[in-house]
């Protein structure tokens, strides 16, 4: 095996064998526990209250593998008192995220039958430097306690039924105190509390390209750590003076390679791995290099020997008609050098022809071809090249050279791309001519250009000024989508000279030949009299119809008033949409009473807790009124002990029908913040989610089915559409077999072609409020038909960001626009992205169209293992659901799992995935495929 700088070799046999577990296994994630129940032997003696009554008991259980533990159980369902139970002082050493692993069990309210039973239980935590926490200190009570969440079980404790634990993950970030209390609060659950265990994730000790990395313990998505050479080892010249450093994920795993590399100094070589330096031999004040490794003319002789870089990576091209971008990047090996440069290629291979079937023969690009900055000798990795030939395909190749590399035999290591030019704007318009003429305006049309290479026009523009003599005038614009326009507003019997050009989805086509036309309208001398005849006569009829519409409108108005006398109320269209302020009652039962209607509480039987709001808990329940059938319902509930402001709340809520969305951002364009409207979205992700856990889908999402109240409160409403989706399926479809209109600008591809809905397709209808709402109301797809929704859609148009919209938010709208539904994101992660937002106001200022960084990703997202057993990328790509890369990839050269295995952000953006979700989903793979990478006879 050759050492990395290319010294003497030695035989090692078997022993080589070890590196790559070596390598691989320090990548691995380390946990230091703060805190683990299970491991205590000794009574917890946790603080428990109220102390004169303490209903949380300590005592000794068994866990799921039949372990003894120590337990703390509680159970109040016959009273809606609170309990709390504190744990003793943990500190939390040199981390500011930790993460709280739970595991519970709980019994199933139907089972306990009591009116106070709850299925659920809050968590909170409070931060402190010393352990000076007593039983009446900290007041027991959200404030000076903070809450982390509250948790529910997925899995309930029922008779005859299998027992089955809960396990949740929780994560606490940016704690800045020495250490914290965690306390769990019941009110009415009937639980056990199996075991606590509190940790933090951090990178262990590393030793890569000849440096050493310490232990490091990240402080925020990636923490960087500095680097030191390893004995005998030294900066290499022509690189940075300072140690190569290393980024340490918020996983606990060290991301990507080292920023660059140490060197063995003089009189030293590289051992068997990249980890240390040993002696030359025989006291040699330096040794000699290997077949395919030299020293350049310029190196001292007791310099390390070197070769030649390997081949660029991950070429990327940005094509702009006849002009082609060029990026890359660096290659994996320098080499062991620093004065890495570039050099472009570039070969013509042949116009485009309607067949395909043979290749036309290659040939070197002429002097025609130009180079931004070089072609030769660079040092940056982008390249931009123009003066290429229309239609034509072109092979650009980018080889990568050392100092070392003309010293070689072999060609420069290279990389290659495919490119094909084209110029799809529209050719020019022909025939403009004057259909029709008044003294003030001109009807014009012109002839349908002849298109080539399926080019779709998408507008016409024209051009006009008035032409005295040889001088131009001002230039007037105006746009249509038609072969017609007419100018109005003109200057009467003036000579004008029009043009018009065609635009597509490259961009405009020329203007036409300039064409003068003259207002004057044949025969308008002797007609004129008639014309003006006509419009007094008109007018004077139009003045007639306001004044009978005015005295109409003025009596329905006096009639609606005597109806409508209290205040609060408005009529909002011919509908009679009503909008009722409950606060301008004295009492807010009256305007329950008026305007709710209420149900007589023997008819309605909760069964479950699925949620908890703002004033009490969410349940599932049925609605059985006599003589009607029976109906699944949810039931808010208001919890114990709330205050008179609370219930005024409860009630109002209960009474509100707000203004529809889309008219109420029209009619106040412009006048929120981003954080206001962030907050609007967000409230509709969480009635959306609140849906969508219900099993139903919405399928009318739109800001015209939206609420808002003079808070900027949002909420879903006109559920017309709206279905319960079967649970008994892997995969809940409702499969509408009516006819009817579908919204078609708010609908999914899927739910278009096949009348497939999911809570996926509401996910897509979500992306299109999130853009109607930045927006401020704005016509999705502005005036483009219907059809020509469906053919952009098809062909991956997307939406682009309103003006000023931030990168973040356009960037969770691609990813509800994905066209593989299992893509889009759940409403769940949607309303956690959205609150990562709003915490972090900072985010909303950017609005560059980049998206966000991958080191914020916008989604968490499960991200499933590769299989060891992938004996491909396809197959790997396949196995995590990322085949739509797969063409990228290969392109790009990734061919193997190896290289993939190298692979970092910086890749991934320039093969094309440029979604957060997507890339922390490959980085994680890739984590994964490493592990597995090893030898598995080695793992033991």
């Amino acid at each position: 095996m050759e050492g990395r700088w290319g010294l003497r070799a030695s035989s090692c046999g078997l022993k080589l064998l070890v590196v790559p577990l070596l390598l691989l296994s320090c990548c691995r994630a380390e946990e230091e526990v703060l805190m683990n129940t299970k491991s205590e032997t000794s009574d917890l003696r946790w603080t428990s209250h109220p102390a004169d009554e303490p209903q949380w008991e300590e005592m000794s259980g068994l866990d799921d593998e039949a372990n003894s533990v120590r337990t703390y159980q509680v159970c109040t369902p016959d009273s809606p008192s609170s309990h709390w139970l504190r744990t003793g002082w943990i500190p939390r050493k040199a981390a500011t995220t930790l993460y709280i692993e739970i595991r519970f069990t709980m019994m199933e309210c139907s089972a306990l039958n009591q009116r106070h039973c709850k299925e659920t239980f809050n968590l909170y935590y409070y931060q402190s430097d010393t352990d000076d926490a007593t039983s009446t200190y900290p007041a027991w009570m959200e404030n000076p306690y903070t809450k982390i969440t509250t948790v529910a079980a997925d899995h309930l404790l029922r008779r005859g039924a299998e027992r089955r634990s809960n396990v949740k993950l929780l994560r606490l970030e940016q704690l800045s105190r020495a250490g914290l209390y965690l306390a769990f609060h019941s009110q009415g659950t009937c639980m056990a509390l199996l075991s606590v265990r509190v940790f933090y994730r951090k990178c262990p000790p590393l030793r890569r390209a000849f440096a050493h990395f310490p232990e490091t313990v990240p402080h925020s998505l990636v923490e960087e750590a500095q680097g030191v050479c390893v004995e005998n080892a030294v900066t290499p010249p022509g690189e940075q003076s300072q140690p190569p450093s290393m980024l340490c994920g918020e996983d606990g795993h060290w991301v990507g390679q080292p920023t660059s590399s140490c060197a063995c100094r003089p009189g030293y070589e590289a051992g068997e791995t990249d980890v240390r330096c040993r002696a030359c031999p025989s006291g040699s004040a330096y040794c000699p290099c290997r077949s395919g490794y030299h020293r350049a003319d310029s190196d001292p002789p007791h310099a390390a020997c070197t070769h030649p870089p390997s081949a660029p990576r991950s070429i990327v091209t940005q094509i702009n008609d006849t002009t082609v971008t060029l990026e890359w990047s660096e290659p994996q090996d320098r080499g062991g050098r620093g004065d890495l440069t570039y050099r472009v290629l570039c070969s013509s291979c042949g116009t485009i022809t309607a067949s395909k079937a043979s290749a036309a023969s290659c040939s070197p690009c002429d002097d025609s071809v130009l180079y931004r900055p070089a072609q030769r000798d660079l040092t940056q990795r982008r390249v931009v090249v123009w003066g290429l030939r229309p239609h034509t395909n072109y092979i650009f190749t980018v080889q990568s050279l050392n100092g070392v590399s003309a010293l070689s035999q072999s060609e420069p290591a290279s990389d290659r791309v495919n490119v094909t030019t084209s110029i799809d704007v529209p050719p020019p318009v022909t025939g403009l001519r004057r259909r029709a003429a008044t003294e003030t305006s001109l009807s014009l049309e012109w002839n349908v250009p002849v298109l080539q290479n399926q080019i779709h026009i998408l507008d016409y523009q024209l051009r006009y000024s008035p032409k005295d003599g040889e001088e131009v005038g001002q230039w007037q614009y105006t746009s249509t989508r038609s072969t017609a326009a007419v100018l109005s507003g003109l200057q009467r019997a003036t000579q004008y000279q029009v043009q018009v050009r065609a635009r597509s989805q490259a961009g405009y086509g020329s203007f036409s030949a300039p064409s003068s036309i003259n207002t004057k309208p044949d025969g308008a001398g002797h007609s004129q009299l008639v014309v003006t005849g006509v419009l007094v006569a008109m007018g004077i009829l139009l003045l007639i119809a306001v004044a009978i519409v005015a005295v109409y409108c003025y009596r329905r108005r006096k009639r609606d008033e005597d109806v409508n006398d209290k205040i609060g109320h408005y009529q909002m269209g011919q509908t009679m949409k009503v909008y009722i302020d409950p606060f301008t009652y004295e009492d807010p039962n009256e305007a329950v009473r008026e305007f709710a209607k209420e149900i007589d509480a023997s008819f309605v039987k909760i069964e479950e807790v699925i949620g908890a709001g703002e004033f009490g808990e969410v349940c599932r329940g049925r609605l059985r009124i006599p003589g009607r059938k029976e109906n699944y319902v949810a039931i808010k509930t208001l919890k114990g002990g709330y205050t008179e402001k609370q219930r005024r709340d409860f009630l109002s809520e209960a009474s509100i029908m707000e203004r529809a969305l889309d008219s109420f951002l029209r009619l106040n364009d412009g006048q929120f913040t981003t954080i206001q409207l962030v907050g609007m979205l967000r409230g509709i992700a969480a009635g959306m989610k609140y849906l969508s856990d219900m099993s139903f889908v919405h399928r009318d999402l739109a800001a015209r089915n939206i609420l808002v109240n003079s808070n900027l409160v949002c909420k879903v409403s006109d559920f017309g559409l709206s279905r319960f989706l079967t649970e008994n399926s892997s995969d809940p479809t409702y499969t509408s077999s009516l006819g009817g209109k579908i919204p078609i600008r708010w609908t999914a591809p899927e739910a278009i072609a096949y009348r497939k809905f999911t809570s996926a397709s509401d996910a897509w209808s979500y992306g299109i409020v999130m853009w109607e709402v930045m927006s401020y109301g704005e016509r999705p797809y502005w005036d483009m038909s219907n059809q020509d929704v469906i053919n952009a859609i098809e062909q991956d148009y997307r939406l682009p960001p309103p003006p000023d919209c931030p990168a973040s938010l356009h960037s969770l709208m691609l990813d509800c626009w994905q066209k593989e539904r299992s893509n889009r994101p759940r409403f769940c992660d949607v309303v956690a992205a959205l609150d990562r937002l709003i915490r972090n106001p900072a985010s909303l200022k950017v609005t560059h169209p980049d998206g966000p960084s991958p080191s914020q990703p916008l989604l968490d997202q499960r991200v499933p293992p590769p299989l060891s057993a992938c004996g491909s990328v396809s197959e790997w790509l396949r196995a995590i659901k990322m085949e739509r890369y797969e063409q990228s990839f290969l392109q790009a050269g990734f061919t193997n799992l190896d290289i993939v295995s190298q692979l970092n952000t910086e890749d991934l953006l320039r093969v094309g995935v440029t979604l957060a979700g997507h890339q922390k989903k490959i980085l994680s793979s890739i984590q994964t495929l490493r592990i597995h990478k090893a030898p598995p006879t080695l793992l033991y």
